[in-house]
């Protein structure tokens, strides 16, 4: 028996397609004799091409896809290489279910089945929550968990999560050089450098050099970044990691074009407009990101992974932009001002350890884990007064750029703050092989989280303590080996001071986090051994939403107000040798379903969330050395806020791209985004920070590897 369980320790649960039939095979029935199970055959790898086949992140174990209980979508280095992505926007428009908002022009804000974020980012699984665009220079794939995932990954995470796997040394040689130009001035070098120093240390570098202009008036940007990583293997079964990364990002914060009437202002006049002061709007953003970690294997298969990042950040925004709607009569607008500054500190530390058991038939795969956490954030923000002390200054809609002088200097309302969140964790967690059909995930995280908010114009201050209970639970029937059905319900908090933890009041400090429930059905098919098709249908709920009591206006209740509905459906991997695909359809259908304010009424549909959208990018070989690439991306009409107010078009949009293979060193590549020169509206941050999308857009690639 010690045998046959030893050996089911050594591999993941169900973790080789090629050996998944005698993995089942290999659980024990009653009355059966155990022989030693060897296992011969190598683990398929984690990505061939566009699909991704496996994934430590969704369950903290290594695990196929298909055998995870809920919709997870990775786009992968040549999807992001084929397409030439820089951010994370680029890395959502072929995800289903997943969107960009603005982030007033100053910060990554993804839209997960419905839900607005800047706080459900991570890197390699540890949160990385801060305002600011994130750049794929040294990352390996982006991977969405999709639902809610505070069983893995605490707070947050109401509609799903975004988390960056970063390149790392791999003891072999790594010689990678991109040289990007095009657009409007757009010049970008990235390199990738790696080897073995030693057989047991091994070095990667990556490093970014950007700098370009915008089709908007007075708009640009620079970047820099470089993040050295070394891996260091002490003894056959202990590796140790540790990594830096300091990232840099200045850029105009531009936010875009106002609305009239309840439609974009005429983007054919205005698309290339800037509304407010180019000169006086800028973004700054320094991340500093240091990690540790260990993980040892023991020879029972049983695995340890701890993991620690201290990060540093500092943040400050200045923006001269649209604070209204344009006046259709007097064909004016109001500009605004304001100015904010973040410094945060992050320590977090994460520590796994799992095992896999038999008891009778069923084999079990155990995780246990504990983590802690603090963070601590400065914030400060000044409003700008125009002559007169006044915080609106009108501009014509004919000349809306304006350099008026601004006074910078606090509201009544501007914050001024320092909070303290202090974050401990313990959960557990079983995957089930029950029968060679059937498997299932359990599992179950307790959180204590406090924060701590002074406000320093005031000297008031708040606190406010939650220890919410996180389960997941999810079924898996496996009809053949490789299609997978799964049913799925998890659950998430979003605590009251927010993503940002900027948001507790003397009125709210007291009551219970937002809560947000999944139920969730879905299949996984492997058709080939490189192509995937995923289909999912789900339903979210948000309860513990504050809404006026309908009986007595000056009142609050906490209910359940708003619901998503939705279909995704993907497809990822090649169709032949020579055709590769990625995109998907999705069908969101969110509201609210009781009235949460004077404005967002019952019925309400959410912001930035079309209810169709569908994406496909193809990729095909003509030759051993010319390829060419086609996307499409269609979507629906949508709300730009929460009052319905103001209505963004659908659109329709085509990318191409050529590939050359120059030499064995070096590949040349020529994309061409939004091909057919379509005019819309790309996000919003709210009814008059509405950002028109890139025209057609030329952009040359060098690259050089070996």
């Amino acid at each position: 028996m010690l045998a046959a369980e030893s050996s089911l320790l050594t591999r993941p649960l169900s973790a080789q397609s090629s050996a998944d039939s005698s993995a089942r095979a290999s659980v024990p029935r009653r009355g059966q004799a155990l022989d030693t199970l060897r296992i011969s055959g190598r683990q398929e790898p984690a990505t061939r091409g566009y699909a991704a086949r496996r994934s430590r992140t969704a369950t903290r174990t290594d695990t196929p896809l298909r055998d995870v209980p809920q919709a997870v979508a990775i786009v992968t280095a040549p999807l992001m290489r084929d397409q030439a992505m820089r951010g994370m926007a680029d890395v959502v428009r072929f995800i289903p279910g997943v969107g960009m908002a603005q982030g007033e022009g100053n910060r990554d804000a993804p839209v997960l089945r419905g839900n607005t974020s800047t706080g459900d980012l991570f890197v390699d699984g540890l949160r990385d929550d801060v305002q600011y665009f994130r750049d794929l220079y040294n990352v390996e794939r982006v991977e969405a968990i999709k639902g809610p995932n505070a069983m893995i990954f605490g707070r947050g995470g109401a509609g799903g999560i975004l988390n960056r796997v970063t390149k790392q040394p791999t003891f072999a040689a790594e010689r990678a050089l991109a040289i990007q130009g095009g657009a409007v001035n757009e010049r970008r070098i990235t390199g990738d450098v790696g080897d073995a120093i030693t057989p047991s240390i091994g070095l990667r570098v990556s490093a970014l050099l950007e700098q370009d202009d915008s089709f908007r008036g007075g708009v640009s940007a620079r970047r820099e970044g470089i993040a050295p990583s070394i891996a260091w293997r002490a003894g056959e079964r202990t590796t140790w990691r540790a990594s830096l990364e300091h990232f840099r990002d200045v850029r105009t914060a531009d936010r875009g074009l106002p609305s009239i009437s309840g439609r974009p202002v005429d983007l054919a006049l205005y698309g290339r407009t800037f509304f407010g002061d180019p000169s006086a709007s800028r973004s700054t953003v320094t991340a500093r990101l240091a990690t540790a970690g260990v993980t040892h294997q023991w020879a029972s298969g049983a695995r340890l992974d701890s993991r620690l990042l201290v990060a540093g950040y500092d943040k400050f925004y200045r923006n001269v932009y649209a604070a209204g709607a344009v006046d259709p009569a007097a064909r004016t607008l109001p500009i605004g001002a304001y100015q904010n500054a973040t410094l945060r500190q992050n320590i977090f530390w994460q520590t796994d350890l799992s095992w896999a058991r038999t008891t009778g038939p069923v084999v079990h795969r155990l995780l246990a884990g504990v983590e802690l956490g603090r963070q601590s954030t400065d914030n400060l923000r000044l409003t700008g007064y125009f002559a007169g002390n006044t915080a609106a200054l009108a501009v014509p809609l004919a000349a809306p750029t304006t350099s008026a002088p601004i006074t910078w200097r606090p509201s009544a309302t501007d914050a001024n703050q320092a909070s303290v969140a202090n974050i401990a964790a313990v959960y557990v967690q079983d995957q089930l092989v029950l029968t060679p059909w059937l498997e299932a995930v359990a599992g179950l995280r307790v959180d204590h989280f406090q924060l701590d908010v002074e406000n320093r114009r005031t000297n008031a201050t708040f606190a406010s303590t939650n220890t919410p209970l996180s389960p997941r639970i999810g079924l898996i029937a496996k009809p053949a080996d490789a299609l997978s059905l799964y049913a799925s319900w998890s659950t998430s908090f979003v605590p009251r001071g927010g993503d940002q933890l900027s948001s507790l009041t003397v009125t709210n400090q007291a009551l219970a986090p937002e809560e947000f429930r999944n139920r969730e059905v879905g299949a996984k098919w492997d058709a080939t051994e490189r192509l995937a098709l995923t289909a999912a249908v789900y339903a979210l709920e948000r309860a513990n939403v504050v809404v006026p009591d309908p009986r007595d206006p000056s009142r609050t209740w906490l209910a359940s107000a708003q619901r998503t509905e939705g279909v995704e459906l993907g497809i990822t991997g090649a169709l032949s040798a020579r055709w590769q695909v990625a995109g998907g359809y999705a069908f969101q259908d969110g509201r609210f379903t009781q009235a949460v304010s004077t404005t967002v009424k019952a019925g309400a549909r959410l912001a930035n969330l079309p209810r169709h959208t569908l994406t496909l990018w193809q990729r095909v070989e003509l030759s051993p050395s010319v390829g060419v690439g086609l996307g499409v991306q269609k979507q629906s009409a949508m709300y730009a806020a929460t009052d319905n107010a103001v209505a963004l078009p659908g659109f329709t949009r085509l990318d191409a791209a050529l590939f050359v293979r120059l030499d064995p060193t070096w590949t040349a590549q020529l994309n061409v985004d939004n091909l057919l020169d379509a005019q819309y509206v790309a996000s919003a941050h709210n009814n008059d920070n509405l950002m028109p999308a890139m025209p057609r857009t030329v952009r040359v690639v060098l690259r050089a590897s070996r």
